[in-house]
């Protein structure tokens, strides 16, 4: 497995940390945020992570901003990316086992970082359920 993560200002920290707990489970990650503190805009990170995904280059991405909702807009724009906002080991579990997130959207400025690994082990974890969410994913896309 590997990872794509992208972050702005407000997740830098978040990012170096979770790239450190990925490492030590032997998971790839191809990082694509910003590695400073000083004011960025978001969607320049969230494109390259939602590239790699769509494409298959990564099996999942990882995306932290302060709120996470600017980052799964922007990421959600892609034809075949489900990005969940994870604030809670909870709401995850469900985005996964429901909507088969392949993005995982952490809130920086909403979660601890403690919080964030719990979040980000989670997302890792569970499966998708299949079943009747299939068919509730399939209706997700946009047609023209």
């Amino acid at each position: 497995m590997n990872i794509s993560i992208g972050n702005d200002h407000a997740g830098t920290a978040y990012k170096f940390r979770i790239i450190e707990f990925l490492k030590s489970k032997h998971i790839d990650v191809i990082n694509h945020g910003t590695d400073a503190e000083a004011s960025v805009d978001y969607p320049d990170f969230v494109h390259p992570v939602a590239n790699d995904v769509e494409s298959h280059k990564s099996t999942y991405g990882i995306l932290i901003c302060g709120s996470a909702n600017g980052v799964a807009m922007t990421a959600n724009k892609y034809q075949n990316i489900r990005a969940g906002i994870c604030w809670m080991n909870e709401i995850t579990k469900l985005t996964r086992q429901h909507n088969n997130a392949n993005i995982c959207c952490i809130p920086a400025r909403y979660t601890s970082i403690t919080q964030a690994l719990q979040i980000v082990n989670t997302f890792f974890e569970t499966k998708f359920e299949g079943g009747r969410h299939q068919s509730r994913i399939d209706k997700i896309p946009a047609s023209c």
